[in-house]
């Protein structure tokens, strides 16, 4: 009952993306699981039980960043819990988050992107192909996240102004200005679309003109990926990453970097001027004769 109310909470008051909410609900299942295994209930659960959680995380080797996601989750639920008067106490005021070696985050050289998008032999001639070519040029050309490009409609694309409406987190929405290229795949698309599936609202489709799903995006991406790179992790997420690196690279203010990536706050942009700067070192390391 706890957890079915803190979810409808999620999703209709502070409305999250399915994404955030299913992720908060597997940790909330999980954590339950836990409960269970040791007679114990949400309402009378101490710090101490929260500590055996989180030993029993590390034993089954579960990294450092996700059992903190995982306590990120048991802190926002027993917030909740407790303005609802359904516990008493919140047992998670004395537990520390373990530290985390920060990661920079991934991404692909934009000229193996570019030689792939330019690649007349990769992608097929059909819809499908079509279709696979569009979501690699909409994740690298826009930078949006899985969860935005799935909830595009073709009414979000604003032809004439080259453009598409967004809705990022908690429902934000910004516009996306489209490159040359992007505009023309995305014009081919939607009219071969709509000859074959005049009743798809959503823009990226299956082949039976059902509504893309998160798995199908992630087989696509890493599909084409694999043409031009080795890199274990190849997801969409490396595409927005490659995105916000390359605008960073070439000059883009830091601010319109942030709300052309729909962050919230500026601090979640800054992580990119981290692999700005490991570039420059590489330049220095190759470039300067007493390096």
């Amino acid at each position: 009952m706890f957890i079915e109310r803190f979810i409808s909470y999620l999703k209709f008051e502070k409305r999250f993306s399915p994404h955030t909410v299913s992720a908060y609900q597997k940790d909330l299942q999980q954590f339950s699981a836990f409960l269970e295994s040791n007679e114990l209930a949400f309402s009378t659960v101490r710090h101490q039980e929260i500590r055996g959680f989180v030993v029993d995380l590390i034993d089954k080797e579960c990294e450092a960043r996700s059992v903190n996601r995982k306590l990120s989750t048991l802190r926002s639920f027993y917030k909740f819990l407790l303005r609802e008067r359904l516990v008493s106490g919140n047992p998670l005021l004395q537990i520390k988050s373990p530290k985390i070696a920060k990661r920079l985050p991934k991404t692909i050289e934009t000229d193996k992107v570019d030689f792939l998008l330019n690649s007349e032999d990769i992608f097929a001639s059909d819809f499908e192909g079509l279709r696979d070519r569009l979501i690699i040029e909409l994740l690298f050309g826009t930078g949006m996240r899985l969860a935005e490009l799935l909830a595009l409609k073709d009414c979000d694309f604003d032809k004439w102004n080259q453009a598409l409406k967004v809705f990022g987190k908690r429902s934000k929405e910004r516009i996306v200005p489209l490159n040359i290229t992007l505009l023309k795949v995305l014009e081919k698309y939607i009219i071969e679309k709509v000859v074959l599936f005049p009743v798809a609202e959503m823009l990226i489709v299956t082949q039976q003109g059902k509504p893309a799903y998160p798995k199908l995006i992630y087989r696509v991406v890493k599909k084409y990926l694999t043409h031009v790179s080795t890199q274990e992790k190849r997801s969409p997420h490396i595409l927005r990453h490659t995105f916000a690196t390359a605008l960073l690279n070439n000059g883009a203010d830091l601010n319109a970097i942030k709300e052309l990536l729909g962050h919230a706050s500026l601090a979640a942009t800054q992580v990119y001027t981290h692999n700005s700067v490991e570039r420059l070192k590489l330049i220095y390391k190759q470039a300067h004769p007493k390096a």
